[in-house]
């Protein structure tokens, strides 16, 4: 019989695939194969019947093999029933096991479910027995009747193994379709292992987990708090409260903040808090993370990654390029040591970078060669796209195109893929024009894709289509409602204007609810309190959010209300600032202009 030990088979019970579909009706997963004693034919070809040979008498080998033959060619039920019986006849806990995997391979769950049941109920400690009931319980969808075996399964484990079990449950009952339903029956399974210091993290976390995965966030940070209270260094509830981490749950980011203030917290885990704050609109406090991540472990490789894409965010070239070549460097070192054979993803997205950064300083030849670099098939869209900036910004804009549209297709999802590649470049070349045409054809194939109706918006106001940007917008706003973005845009688009001010402003604040952080939409609440005459309010703002964000459409906004109340000096120097972070920026140049003002 195949041994597993204990805490390892209740990873394999999570990770395993789910044998049969929501709606019962059983998938095409084989049965883990058994350790090997006679060899049969068997449904499969040859086999094993994981058999003693002592036990092996004549009559037994010949009902075997007739259950193995009759199931091989077509007649699985009975194939199983005599394999099944036996099983009853022997007491052969590896029979019993050999039942349960020829109905598995057969797709009928109540029949194995009948044969894991009889296992268990001939070998009652069994911990596989158990395992296979639970596991086809849940996969037939049958999530109240879990609850039994799952205590079971986990009072069988010797004590120290119980954490890991526990770890392993939300990945078992991540497909069920009632998930509140599965929260309630493992935090019953859990009640004793709560207030047991040993496994208290660990129940905390998965109950977080299954709270989480219903939709019950408040309650999973709840658990998370539990959890931290138990052991404040213990990574699983930090990464609870990093999942919930947002503006409505504020207790979540002071859980990460307590567990990074203690010796030595992860890295992972400081990254993950970088990714949140990136999330919430909170760049300035991300790249300090990444920064402090790259000092107390300078060869953790992801943090240079994250660090180099948020600096060329913010055009700071030199140290971007430093940061991506340092990714570089250290993941061809890493891949080299473990003689990694999977493309490297973070490195294509390094190489991108780095010929963007070239292209940038017109190096198109350094650009190809650092595209030159890539070997992943699966990036080519990737590639093709900067290969076709490059020749686009040296006037062959059609040459361009072609390479994005000879990349070939190999699923559903590269056709959009290619397209929406095409509206970047055509958008950063400024054919606003191509673009909005383009992102029109997109839309009528996927009138519900609201990242598409974005684009399409934008580029509707590019080219003065103000009432199709509105109208798009708003259909954004409908299938989207936690969209932020799309309530931003068209409220700043309101207060650019100078029109609907008031309604401007509730749509802008609508914004913040979800993003209470972000530099560019409290940008743009301090241009619709500029607009409305509040300039001491208006500059407060700007000024938090040039803080937050240095940026030339902020510096443009914060230069004009300081320039209206006579800070003239300091708007100027503000400007400055904005002209050497992105010296073509078209509203700086345009606020510049318009005041005439001698930099």
């Amino acid at each position: 019989m195949q041994k597993f030990v204990p805490w390892l088979f209740w990873a394999l019970l999570a990770t395993a695939p789910v044998l049969f579909a929501q709606n019962n009706a059983p998938s095409s997963a084989p049965a883990a194969p058994l350790k090997p004693v006679v060899q049969i034919a068997t449904v499969q070809g040859t086999s094993t019947v994981p058999l003693s040979t002592s036990a092996l008498d004549s009559e037994l080998f010949y009902r075997l093999l007739v259950g193995e033959i009759t199931a091989r060619d077509g007649d699985a039920s009975a194939g199983f029933a005599l394999i099944l019986d036996s099983a009853r006849k022997t007491n052969d806990p590896l029979l019993y096991q050999r039942a349960t995997d020829l109905a598995l391979q057969s797709r009928a769950g109540d029949a194995a479910l009948q044969a894991a049941l009889a296992w268990k109920q001939a070998f009652p400690s069994s911990i596989d027995a158990n395992r296979y009931v639970l596991q086809i319980l849940i996969a037939l969808n049958r999530v109240n009747d879990t609850l039994d075996p799952l205590k079971n399964g986990l009072a069988l484990l010797p004590a120290g193994e119980r954490s890991l079990a526990i770890s392993a449950v939300p990945r078992a009952y991540a497909r069920v379709s009632d998930k509140k339903l599965a929260t309630i029956v493992v935090e019953e399974a859990l009640a004793t292992y709560v207030i047991n210091p040993i496994t208290s993290v660990a129940a905390w976390t998965t109950i977080g987990r299954m709270r989480l995965a219903s939709g019950d966030a408040p309650g999973a940070l709840d658990a998370a708090s539990k959890g931290a209270g138990v052991n404040l260094r213990a990574e699983g509830p930090v990464l609870v409260a990093l999942d919930v981490m947002g503006p409505k749950l504020a207790g979540a980011e002071m859980l990460v903040k307590n567990y990074l203030a203690t010796e030595k917290p992860l890295p992972e885990i400081r990254m993950g808090y970088a990714r949140a704050l990136v999330d919430d609109g909170r760049l300035a406090e991300a790249v300090t993370q990444l920064k402090v991540v790259n000092t107390e472990k300078p060869e953790f490789a992801p943090a240079w990654l994250v660090l180099g894409s948020l600096q060329l965010q913010d055009l700071m070239l030199a140290p971007a390029q430093a940061s991506f070549e340092r990714y570089v460097a250290l993941s061809l070192r890493a891949n080299a040591a473990v003689d990694a054979d999977e493309p490297d993803r973070g490195l294509t997205q390094a190489y991108l970078s780095l010929a963007q950064i070239a292209e940038k300083r017109k190096d198109f030849t350094g650009a190809e060669a650092w595209i030159g670099k890539i070997e992943n098939a699966a990036d080519l869209v990737q590639a093709q796209t900067r290969r076709a900036s490059i020749l686009a910004n040296q006037g062959k804009l059609a040459q361009g195109l072609e390479l994005i549209r000879s990349v070939p297709e190999r699923n559903p999802g590269d056709a959009r893929l290619k397209a929406m590649a095409e509206v970047v470049l055509l958008r950063d070349l400024k054919e606003y024009k191509l673009a909005y045409e383009l992102l029109t054809k997109v839309a009528e194939g996927s009138p519900q894709d609201s990242d598409v109706l974005y684009d399409q918006a934008m580029m509707a106001e590019k080219l003065g289509q103000l009432a199709v940007m509105e109208r798009l917008l708003r259909q954004v706003i409908v299938l989207k409602p936690d969209g932020y973005n799309a309530y931003n845009a068209l409220g700043y688009s309101f207060a650019d204007r100078n029109i609907r001010l008031q309604e401007a402003k509730q749509l802008i604040r609508k914004a913040l609810e979800f993003a209470p952080a972000d530099p560019f939409i409290r940008d743009s609440l301090g241009w619709v309190e500029f607009r409305l005459g509040n300039l001491a309010e208006a500059g407060s703002i700007l000024a938090e959010a040039y803080k937050a964000k240095p940026n030339a459409e902020i510096a443009a906004h914060y230069g004009e209300v300081l320039w209206n109340q006579g800070e003239r000096d300091k708007a100027l120097a503000i400007w400055r600032e904005g002209m050497l972070l992105e010296p073509e920026n078209e509203t700086l140049l345009e606020t510049i202009k318009r005041f005439k003002a001698k930099l």
